[in-house]
């Protein structure tokens, strides 16, 4: 039954369908690409539409895939221009809509041409990030397109070509025609492999066959601001091509023709991961490869995004696979779209070695630690973080204990461990969550395609796998309000969550490489090096001298602080009744908080159970034997 908001919608769409012509797809479109400019920040674009007389309206990708919400960055589209044989057209911008334009084509007419640019400066996330330097470019054909009204839009052909500065080498999963000179022409292909293609191109290169004589291929492919950065350790690309076979093993079957890891090294572009079928958009620091601590920090990145080859491009929620980029996604079953690829890119990075076992467990134990003291669990289920993702994504990291964040990542590890240690307790060891990814997410080989999935289907999945109450054990975990973590699979899996004195490394290398100082389990508060205060846990003892969240750390006990300073008087306080006094600033003014606290350091650990089996070394157990070497191309 619909609602009133999903009748207007459902009206809304019809309307458009039945006003706008249908676009004959007898031709496609083309797509030409200027990035001489592009260490500049600018993308220069020309479309050559196919159109009939009449009304035309064109979009914008607005809903990008993996971007989980309306970001398409059409603020940074400018210089729009269309014309029809040689002459201008007058546009109008949608006013319900920002991201579609209205016009009318000329009799005669058999096409319409676009020019546009792109501004490739920050001004938001993913795609509307910063992704270029002087050197190097990472490109998205969304930023770039428009597209017209389709009985399937997703199909419209489009042949693309892409001029790039000399001297630019260039990798993509996107099939290419020729390459001569400065321009590169790519075979046609559908609206949907084109998006889901990304470009990386830059002076410094370098790719790496990851499993030389295998097929499908897959390659390692390096983009840096400096030859230096692209030294990559021996141990590395060991570990990066027992990825790829240990990947492979546990879904037993793959849906891509090639898959093309695209690292884009540089302190300049915005950092994250974006999945793709056949490739991954991976952004690091430019020391990412170079320094062992910016490596362990990010680790589960490329692991992560090449589950999603799986778990989000090939299975995915009903919801999210929607039949244009502008119709809203539904982030319901993020849970299982994030969370449970979160796990599994874990379990990978310590099966290809990328991760040690202590720091796999490292990371369940910060996680579960900051999920347990989530204040904000009391009024916000862990569903309503997935619903509302659209706008979690973009809220300020600084108070999500109150807030929530995106917390379907780390407690989807949570929930996903402890669904796989079930597996393995139910089945006698017989099983694991390894089984379900090879009946769900397995089949049989085959090239990019998306099969849908719903709640009922992962369930159903589950049950074949082990028998169990499974919806009532989802109700409890991603539905319910629970004020405290799932902590189940830690448990079961042979381990529980303690608090030591000592920093663990792995937390102490997440420090120094994200900028934090972590003591929300003693004083109750995590801050910035630069001593601005990011989350007050309430009901901690900085709470309760009434620090906030926002306030800049400025001195304590009458000394301007350090981050050596700050860990000496939480340390020396367990010796002594005097509060730590913490003066800190609060806008314009200043003033001095009493903290009474006297218990010492506390940082998370796991602590081994021995009455119970130690499952999570079952779990991070390589599937398979050592690759083949992987070799320079």
């Amino acid at each position: 039954m619909l609602t009133k908001r999903g009748w207007f919608l459902w009206q809304t769409v019809w309307t458009l369908f039945i006003a706008v012509p249908v676009f004959a797809e007898t031709a496609p479109i083309k797509l030409d690409v200027d990035a001489t400019d592009a260490s500049r920040n600018i993308l220069h674009a020309r479309l050559h539409i196919p159109a009939s007389p009449g009304q035309l309206t064109l979009f914008y990708p607005k809903w990008i895939p993996g971007e989980h919400a309306p970001s398409g960055p059409i603020n940074n589209l400018t210089g729009l221009q269309i014309s029809a044989n040689g002459q201008p057209l007058q546009w109008q911008r949608d006013a319900d809509d920002m991201c579609t334009f209205h016009l009318d084509v000329p009799a005669g007419a058999k096409a319409v041409d676009v020019s546009l640019d792109f501004l490739l400066t920050a001004g938001g996330s993913f795609s509307s990030g910063a992704s270029a330097t002087a050197k190097l470019l990472d490109l998205n054909w969304n930023q770039l397109l428009l597209y017209p009204q389709s009985a399937t839009p997703l199909k419209l052909p489009f042949a693309a070509t892409l001029q790039l500065p000399a001297g630019w080498k260039f990798a993509t999963a996107l099939p290419v025609a020729s390459s001569l000179g400065k321009t590169i022409a790519f075979l046609p292909a559908p609206m949907e492999t084109l998006i889901d293609s990304p470009v990386i191109a830059g002076e410094f290169f370098r790719t790496i066959d990851l499993s030389p004589g295998k097929q499908p291929p897959h390659f390692l492919h390096i983009v840096a601001d400096s030859a230096a950065a692209l030294e990559i350790k021996p141990e590395d690309i060991r570990h990066f091509s027992q990825l790829v076979t240990e990947a492979n093993a546990l879904f037993g079957a793959h849906h891509y023709r090639g898959y093309h890891f695209l690292v884009t090294l540089s302190d300049q572009v915005s950092h994250f991961g974006l999945e793709h079928h056949e490739s991954s958009d991976d952004r690091l620091g430019e020391n990412y490869l170079t320094d062992e601590s910016a490596r362990t920090a990010a680790a589960d990145l490329l692991p992560h995004e090449m589950v999603h080859s799986w778990n989000g491009k090939y299975r995915r929620p009903a919801g999210l696979a929607t039949p244009d980029y502008q119709q809203p996604m539904r982030d319901e079953l993020l849970w299982v779209y994030e969370g449970l690829t979160d796990y599994l890119g874990k379990v990978l990075a310590a099966r290809s070695g990328l991760l040690t076992n202590e720091d796999f467990r490292e990371n369940f134990a910060i996680n579960a630690a900051m999920l347990d003291h989530r204040s904000g669990r009391a009024w916000r289920s862990l569903a309503d973080t997935t619903v509302a993702a659209q706008l979690l994504y973009d809220s300020p990291g600084d108070g999500a204990n109150r807030r929530r964040g995106t917390d379907f990542y780390p407690e989807g590890d949570l929930i996903w461990l402890e669904v796989d240690t079930i597996i393995r307790q139910q089945t006698g060891g017989k099983k694991s969550l390894d089984d379900f990814c090879h009946q769900f997410h397995g089949g049989d080989d085959s090239a990019p395609k998306v099969v849908p999935y719903t709640y009922n289907d992962v369930v159903a999945t589950l049950n074949e796998v082990a028998p169990y109450d499974w919806k009532a054990f989802f109700q409890k975990r991603v539905y319910d309000i629970s004020p405290r973590a799932p902590l189940g699979g830690i448990e079961n899996g042979g381990w529980r969550l303690v608090y030591t004195n000592e920093i663990p490394s792995l937390l102490k290398t997440r420090e120094g490489q994200r900028k934090f100082i972590e003591l929300s389990y003693s004083l109750g508060i995590a801050l910035g090096t630069d001593g601005g205060i990011r989350d007050v846990l309430p009901g901690s003892p900085a709470d309760a001298a009434g620090v906030g969240t926002g306030m800049t750390l400025v001195a304590v006990n009458g000394r301007a602080w350090t981050t050596d300073i700050l860990r000496a008087a939480v340390k020396s306080a367990a010796t002594n009744s005097a509060p730590i006094e913490l003066l800190v600033k609060n806008t314009d003014y200043y003033k001095t908080c009493a903290v009474d606290y006297h218990g010492g350091e506390k940082y998370p650990v796991l602590e081994r159970d021995a009455t119970k089996p130690d499952l999570l070394e079952l779990i991070v157990k390589p599937l398979t034997s050592a690759p083949p070497a992987a070799t320079e191309k």
